[in-house]
């Protein structure tokens, strides 16, 4: 079970992706970096949604608890990925990513985080 759902996350990494280079080449020329950034997380939450909805109807979760397990692992999975790729890939500094978590200045990462965290058990009671 771990290893199907920890394989059925590297398609978020993509959609992550792209939503972003939608928010740099697309609206965020045209709004604040701020609410780029803000937009851009509701629309990365939004997207995977509907990628869990279509992936628990293929590989459905089998109790509440399995849920939340692979919510877990989603969450570590995501925040591992933003900062071993973000500092050592792509070369940010670990204030700048640790900026992202700041949600009184605004920034709604820590939302996307809770959001990938509970999507499982969310898509499980939808579906139950």
């Amino acid at each position: 079970m771990i290893l199907k759902y920890t394989l059925a996350w590297i398609p978020m990494v993509f959609i992550a992706v792209a939503n972003g280079a939608v928010r740099q080449l697309g609206y965020g020329s045209y709004t604040t970096e701020l609410a780029a950034h803000q937009i851009s997380c509701f629309t990365g939450i939004f997207l995977f949604f509907l990628y869990s909805l279509f992936l628990f109807g293929r590989w459905p979760v089998e109790n509440a608890r399995q849920a939340w397990v692979v919510g877990l692992l989603w969450l570590l999975l995501t925040v591992a990925f933003e900062f071993i790729f973000g500092h050592y890939t792509a070369h940010q500094p670990w204030s700048k990513l640790l900026q992202d978590y700041n949600i009184l200045a605004g920034r709604l990462w820590t939302i996307v985080l809770v959001a990938v965290a509970c999507l499982p058990y969310t898509i499980y009671r939808i579906r139950s």
